[in-house]
């Protein structure tokens, strides 16, 4: 039950990474689809600033850590190159000083210094979004919960 709930919810966010240098659709052979939104996108800037908010929630649930919870994710923004793009990071491993350390779960597709599975550090102050799943609910996932993320595309 609890690897159908992880995967169930891999499926979920990997759909929706954010990427913020066009409002297009990218299709990948064998990945899911990427759904770019314009980095001036009022919804999703909301969705973000909602995410910084709310953080303490993420930080409280993370160290009360008990079995009723299953998955804790960050998402973090990334910037290259002039690429940027907001990429998903699960097994939370660490928060210290403000900082967690956790491991890349989407596969980047205009970042290059990183790649799927990579252990990085994120700042408490570059969480664009965080989740959590407690007792089979999703708790903050505030950019993937947008109504009308999907109809952001070309």
């Amino acid at each position: 039950m609890r690897n159908l709930q992880i995967k169930t919810f891999l499926l979920f966010f990997s759909i929706c990474i954010l990427s913020c240098n066009s409002n297009k659709k990218i299709e990948r052979e064998n990945e899911l689809t990427i759904y770019n939104v314009k980095e001036d996108d009022v919804e999703m800037n909301k969705a973000i600033e909602k995410a910084k908010q709310t953080l303490d929630s993420f930080d409280y649930a993370y160290k009360n850590n008990s079995r009723v919870f299953t998955f804790f994710g960050l998402k973090k923004k990334f910037e290259e190159n002039g690429n940027v793009e907001h990429i998903w990071i699960g097994n939370i491993q660490k928060f210290d000083n403000g900082k967690y350390i956790g491991v890349i779960d989407n596969l980047p597709e205009k970042i290059k210094s990183i790649k799927l599975g990579d252990t990085v550090e994120i700042d408490k102050n570059d969480v664009s979004d965080w989740m959590y799943i407690k007792n089979s609910e999703l708790h903050g996932g505030y950019t993937i919960r947008l109504p009308s993320w999907k109809n952001r595309s070309n």
